[in-house]
């Protein structure tokens, strides 16, 4: 099979455009974030569709205003939010497959549900293999996030593609539901019973304070736990500061901090997340380790 690079050309951004996959594994002891897809079961599924490699780098979007053109011909796969994305000006499903030819030209509009979309590429996008990972991280990689004229790699064919295109239909359901499965973290046993009980029947309103690093919520938790030495965290790691705020963990996180760690939160939870927007409501639910 011939494998020509094309390039995706980066015609206007917001923030929040990045080339993510799978993460970093194994680099924490480093310093290294995992980094990856804010959003791994909407990535995952992009990837499945266009019969990738689960490890294959997808274009995360976590806002409007995005528009891009790609050189050459190609398949991509959009999964995750539910947006208005327009194909050489006209308005097409944000779900599924589709058919890409030389110069055509997709804008991304408004967020109608969800918060995170993203656009696979047959084989994936061809960034920059650092440590096992395409994932743009600052201080790793060249970029964190996409800006105007940058130009992402992907192979292509020189001839234009002649693809079925799949009447899947992707649901997001799953996203809007309020409550996140979590386990109880290293120091949750050095909570008061009445913050202990409050966990599990508070109900937690997202702030606008949310981003690849973490996501914080309105709320505050009565904390009682006195100081602890620095220690590891993780994506998914909720952490309770001195003044009572609970901060949960995302992909690009630090690989240690001085909170007491009381939740973690499962992978499922992590995509359920990344969708939600400032003013969502979610409630915890601890589960037992088995």
């Amino acid at each position: 099979m011939i494998r020509d690079i094309g390039y995706l050309k980066i015609m206007k951004t917001g923030p929040g455009t990045s080339v993510q996959d799978q993460g970093r594994v194994g680099f924490t002891n480093f310093g290294v974030p995992v980094s990856g897809g804010l959003d791994t079961r909407s990535l995952t599924w992009a990837n499945h569709l266009l019969k990738n490699e689960v490890t294959d780098a997808v274009l995360e979007i976590c806002q409007p205003g995005l528009t891009i053109q790609f050189d050459s011909p190609t398949l991509i796969c959009l999964a995750g939010a539910r947006t208005a994305i327009k194909l050489n000006g006209k308005l097409i499903s944000s779900f599924g497959l589709l058919e890409i030819n030389s110069n055509d030209e997709l804008k991304i509009g408004l967020f109608y549900e969800g918060s995170v979309l993203y656009l696979g590429i047959k084989n994936g996008f061809q960034s920059e293999m650092i440590m096992n990972s395409r994932s743009w991280y600052a201080g790793i990689t060249a970029t964190d996030f996409a800006k105007k004229r940058d130009l992402i790699p992907y192979f292509t064919n020189q001839e234009i593609p002649t693809f079925t295109s799949s009447k899947v239909k992707w649901k997001l359901d799953w996203s809007s539901i309020q409550i996140i499965d979590a386990y109880a973290g290293p120091e949750f046993k050095l909570l008061d019973k009445k913050s202990q009980e409050e966990i599990e029947s508070m109900q937690f309103t997202i702030s606008d304070l949310k981003n690849r690093m973490a996501i914080q919520v309105v709320e505050l938790l009565q904390n009682g736990i006195p100081e602890m030495a620095t220690a590891p965290v993780f994506p998914g790691t909720v952490q309770l500061t001195s003044g009572g705020k609970l901060i949960m963990l995302t992909k690009d996180c630090q690989v240690t901090g001085g909170y007491p760690r009381i939740l973690q939160l499962t992978d499922q939870a992590l995509s359920v997340l990344a969708q939600k927007n400032a003013k969502d409501k979610i409630r915890f639910h601890l589960k037992e380790l088995t």
